[in-house]
């Protein structure tokens, strides 16, 4: 309809704007027309005088912030750590670079240690963990907090979060994989909920999912199945659906960031089953022990799963 339209020319002009490129002549019509018809009333919804919303705690997809800064609502992406009291650094209104968590805060002083490792020093920064000499000592180590985060600058001095240095996967080849980011790119597919992808001392990666409630609910209604995951993950066009899914993401990732084959698990990860942290980020070493002998199972045939 007219409305979809409307919102399909706002993210397309909102993106192009963002990335810099060049809007014509009634290309900016269109955009002053979005701005009146949809982005102002997007903005009185959360409540009309809001200049700015930060996003923090995990990686903001970019496609996601790609999508609010296109419809009128300014989101920064931040960084901070407990141990620091907590930010560490964020995007400016005057330049957000969705791709990165922005420059250090003023007294924040930011270094990449030899194997990637965001180090920080300044004033904000704790003495130590409570009756925990022993952490404290493994934590901060000459003077630099260690943050357990990888990362890098980029070339105007913005920092970019790449993974977490415990999660990062090293395959059987030696090369170093963000499992993050693949995971983030999985999930935003409209029929994949949760995933986490494995692959430590393997040839290639494999991935535990859940798909979404929702394409789970009305692929069982529209076949006669039972809405259930055992049922359907042993449908072939349930699983050639997710199969493409997965081979959308595919396309846009390097050959040793492929994910070769897929299993379900048995229900979605949660707080409850210990497979998520209280904040939400999942719990590697939970699901892999828990799936350890399907895991195994995906690397004895080349694609396709459980």
């Amino acid at each position: 309809g007219i409305k979809q339209k409307l919102f399909d020319l706002t993210l397309r002009l909102g993106r192009k704007n963002y990335e810099g490129e060049r809007l014509n002549l009634l290309e900016r019509l269109q955009n002053l027309a979005c701005e009146l018809l949809l982005r102002r009333k997007l903005r009185q919804r959360f409540g009309g005088r809001i200049k700015a919303m930060v996003s923090g705690g995990g990686p903001l997809n970019y496609e996601l912030g790609v999508l609010f800064v296109s419809c009128g609502i300014r989101i920064l992406q931040g960084y901070g750590q407990t141990e620091f009291a907590p930010v560490v650094s964020c995007n400016r209104a005057e330049n957000n670079k969705l791709r990165t968590v922005g420059p250090p805060m003023v007294g924040a002083e930011v270094k990449i240690a030899d194997d990637g490792e965001i180090l920080l020093r300044g004033e904000s920064m704790m003495k130590g963990y409570w009756n925990l000499p022993e952490v404290t000592a493994s934590t901060i180590i000459d003077g630099w907090l260690h943050t357990g985060d990888i990362g890098k600058f980029d070339e105007q001095g913005s920092l970019m979060i790449t993974d977490r240095k415990k999660d990062i996967i090293v395959n059987s080849g030696g090369d170093n994989i963000s499992p993050q980011r693949i995971e983030g790119l999985m999930t935003l597919e409209t029929e994949i909920s949760q995933a986490m992808v494995y692959g430590d001392d393997k040839p290639y990666l494999v991935a535990v999912l859940w798909p979404d409630e929702d394409f789970m609910r009305e692929f069982a209604r529209d076949n006669d199945l039972s809405n259930d995951i055992e049922a359907l993950g042993k449908n072939e066009d349930f699983r050639k659906i997710i199969r493409a899914a997965i081979d959308r993401v595919n396309k846009r990732l390097s050959t040793i960031e492929k994910v070769r084959s897929f299993m379900f698990a048995e229900a979605p990860f949660t707080i409850d089953n210990e497979m998520l942290t209280p904040s939400m980020k999942i719990r590697r070493h939970k699901i892999r022990e828990a799936y350890a002998k399907q895991l195994d199972g995906l690397y004895q045939r080349k694609r396709g799963g459980q």
